[in-house]
């Protein structure tokens, strides 16, 4: 199935693991030219590198901190041509209210929810006078399934599906399309990490994990490249007519009542 993406370039936050460098892959395996953005200079360089070793496109690293508003102004005038903008980066951590001081909350917000607004700002702005352009916001599913016990996180989920369709319900009339992404449980190295340390607490066992998840929807986490995917074909022309809308990733789970 042709995407219609050969030759379109693409800026993609948090670019360098997991979800970020999946979608990079079916991008670039699309013929898609990339800008990848992350704080680790070092992973962008890897990254990069086994890009390069599959696919014949131009792709384009940028180190930089993508919570401060200078440099997401700075990457935008880098990649001010863009056709596609993935906001990607961010990870808000784990607490209740009473665990989750301002402080931390604050610094988290940075990222994934002022950084993805700050950005999007920009780069709206240049596709708006180009009149083209597909906006896709990776968030994820605590913003439809609330929990206090992540209450950060839930809180900057539910902010970015409004900002999402807010901002997706005017853009086609710029000629610009804008995507949320919601994945569920996926196999990150984050993920990973997490569930690790859960199941040494709870079995004193790290290789116990997969145990924490075998209830999930199949059985078990959901994969990067399924979320690359799914972004793939909401970036592409095959989706010309989607703007405004949450696409859920996650095999059911959010429908579930328990």
């Amino acid at each position: 199935m042709d995407l219609q993406l050969q030759g379109l370039s693409a800026l993609i936050t948090g670019g360098s693991k997991g979800i970020g460098f999946a979608v990079a892959d079916r991008l670039a395996r699309e013929g898609c030219h990339l800008h990848l953005a992350a704080r680790n200079s070092s992973d962008l360089d890897n990254a990069k590198e086994l890009l390069l070793k599959k696919y014949n496109v131009n792709i384009t690293t940028h180190s930089c901190d993508l919570s401060n508003s200078i440099h997401l102004k700075k990457l935008s005038e880098l990649c001010h041509s863009v056709d596609i903008l993935v906001n990607n980066a961010g990870a808000i951590p784990q607490g209740d209210l009473l665990t989750i001081d301002e402080t931390l909350w604050r610094n988290s917000w940075e990222l994934k929810v002022f950084g993805y607004i700050n950005l999007t700002r920009e780069i709206y702005r240049q596709m708006k006078s180009r009149r083209k352009g597909v906006i896709i916001n990776i968030i994820g599913t605590a913003g439809e399934r609330p929990t206090p016990g992540y209450i950060a996180g839930t809180a900057a989920n539910a902010s970015l599906m409004a900002f999402s369709k807010a901002l997706g319900g005017e853009g086609p009339d710029h000629g610009i399309r804008v995507i949320g992404v919601n994945p569920g449980l996926i196999e990150t190295d984050r993920q990973r990490v997490r569930l690790e340390a859960r199941a040494v607490k709870q079995f004193s066992d790290a290789s116990r994990w997969p145990e924490l998840v075998a209830n999930a929807p199949m059985g078990r986490l959901g994969q990067p490249n399924e979320v690359a995917d799914v972004v793939a074909f909401f970036a592409s022309g095959l989706a010309s007519y989607v703007s405004g809308t949450i696409i859920t990733v996650d095999a059911g789970r959010s429908a579930r009542n328990a």
